[in-house]
């Protein structure tokens, strides 16, 4: 059976619950960080799923890998800022292990639609 929309993406559903789990985890960030770092990484966490969306959106398989590797660009955006954030004492408990993990995880996922995605590609040439 056929993908016919993009929330049927287990990699999709990931990363919105990472987006979830981000906003929640800056929450209590400083104040003063609510246009600084916090904007950040809720913006690159956004990022992900959105351009998964945008991508499968498209009708080539083509356009969908460039929008998975901009994806995967976001993604290591988040893991940065989640280090600098941890670094600078933002998280509490294990709030950064957790969000990192969940970036591992789609990234995995993120990895493993692009090498689908491009055997598609070589068998269709």
């Amino acid at each position: 059976m056929a993908l016919q929309h993009y929330r049927e993406l287990i990699v999709w559903q990931k990363a919105i619950a990472l987006v979830e789990a981000t906003y929640r985890a800056t929450n209590d960030f400083p104040k003063t960080e609510i246009y600084a770092l916090t904007n950040q990484i809720r913006r690159a966490a956004v990022s992900i799923p959105s351009n998964i969306a945008e991508g499968q959106g498209r009708n080539s398989t083509r356009d969908f890998l460039h929008f998975l590797s901009v994806a995967q660009g976001s993604l290591m955006e988040l893991e940065t800022q989640i280090t600098i954030a941890e670094r600078l004492g933002y998280f509490a408990n294990s709030q950064e292990k957790s969000l990192l993990d969940s970036t591992a995880e789609v990234s995995r996922m993120l990895s493993g639609l692009r090498n689908s995605l491009n055997k598609k590609l070589s068998t269709n040439h």
